[in-house]
């Protein structure tokens, strides 16, 4: 499953990363991506920055994996100082950038708002948002109460059908 995740605001955008750091002093900045692999944040061009309340473009200069993390370099962030104002600002691209994800793969941005009801009909509330925890991802569904459900296509999760907002689980509305 790609980590990208959705933003209410505005479904034109899909978030892949935030800036965690400075690397340097030129203006590099550390990039947590939320993509996977994680370096193919890397693939995505222009990334958006909000600034202002405002989505702005930012060209990709030159970046790469260092360690475990991905460092950048960005038009327009050229210091230290200028690079540190950036530091936890969210990193997006238009949806369309996206490749169409594989047969049976999904955007976690595709499946935030999907209504999740069990097999047996009981309705459980709708997907806020995905955790990634290694040993599988979870769903954070919402209705009359907080639910972590583990994204195990067939074993759990049985039907996600985008079309119709809905997804369908093995799940029992008691735990």
């Amino acid at each position: 499953m790609e980590l990208a995740q959705g933003l209410a605001d505005d479904n034109r955008y899909v978030l892949i990363g935030r800036i965690s750091g400075v690397y340097g002093i030129q203006g590099w900045v550390r990039v947590y991506s939320y993509t996977e692999p994680r370096d193919n944040i890397l693939r995505y061009e222009p990334w958006y920055l909000q600034q202002n309340g405002k989505w702005i473009a930012r060209r990709l200069l030159e970046g790469r994996t260092q360690g475990k993390g991905i460092v950048v370099a960005l038009d327009g962030i050229d210091d230290r100082d200028v690079a540190t104002q950036w530091i936890g600002r969210e990193i997006a691209v238009h949806r369309e950038q996206l490749p169409p994800p594989e047969e049976g793969e999904y955007y976690w941005a595709d499946l935030i708002g999907l209504r999740v009801i069990t097999v047996q009909g009981v309705e459980l509330g709708r997907v806020e948002r995905l955790l990634e925890t290694g040993a599988n991802d979870v769903l954070v569904v919402q209705g009359e109460r907080e639910r972590l459900i583990p994204f195990r296509k067939d074993t759990i999760v049985k039907q996600v059908d985008l079309e119709q907002g809905l997804l369908r689980v093995d799940w029992d509305p008691d735990f």
